[in-house]
């Protein structure tokens, strides 16, 4: 066994990354507080090809040094917007036919595993703060609050990694299954 070059990856440039059909999920980040975080959702939107990130309230926008850091290049290829009000946005997306997932622990949850995703809609999946939370006002506009399942003594995951494990689950329905 060994490790594979750069080049026998075989991964596709920005301008065909740009062109090739994009999995029709957009992020949404609202008053993430680390840019590295921000770099990291750039990168997961990256290697799964999303559609969009929305990056909202006090979230970082490129270029800022540690989130150019962390995505190594993703912002370019990433497409991504700033939106002041998350409340607002959610509203568009849903008004453009999207349906909303939160990620947030909360009374009335899907474990992430019971997700089931139609293959012949759009998705946002909404994180917030690293503290917070999501937004109260956000709650209920959700069609569905997903919660990953934890078994340790932590009572959270970093959103760079959240956002990771949640992307690969809903990408490996669309692409995998």
């Amino acid at each position: 066994m060994r490790k594979l070059s750069l080049k026998e990856l075989n991964r596709v440039n920005i301008a065909q990354f740009k062109d090739q059909p994009k999995t029709p999920l957009v992020l949404v980040l609202d008053n993430i507080r680390s840019a590295l975080n921000v770099g990291a959702a750039f990168r997961t939107a990256d290697a799964f090809s999303l559609e969009k990130i929305f990056l909202c309230g006090i979230t970082a926008i490129p270029p800022h040094r540690e989130i150019l850091k962390t995505a190594i290049g993703a912002t370019e290829s990433v497409a991504w917007e700033h939106a002041e009000d998350v409340v607002e946005l959610v509203q568009s997306l849903r008004e453009d036919g999207y349906t909303i997932l939160g990620v947030e622990q909360a009374d009335q949850r899907t474990w992430l595993q019971d997700v089931r995703i139609d293959k012949t809609e759009k998705y946002a999946l909404l994180f917030g703060n690293e503290v917070e939370g999501l937004d109260d006002r956000l709650m209920p506009l959700l069609d569905t609050c997903v919660e990953i399942p934890q078994f340790g003594t932590k009572h959270s995951l970093n959103i760079s990694v959240c956002v990771g494990i949640v992307t690969w689950e809903l990408f490996k329905q669309w692409r995998l299954e």
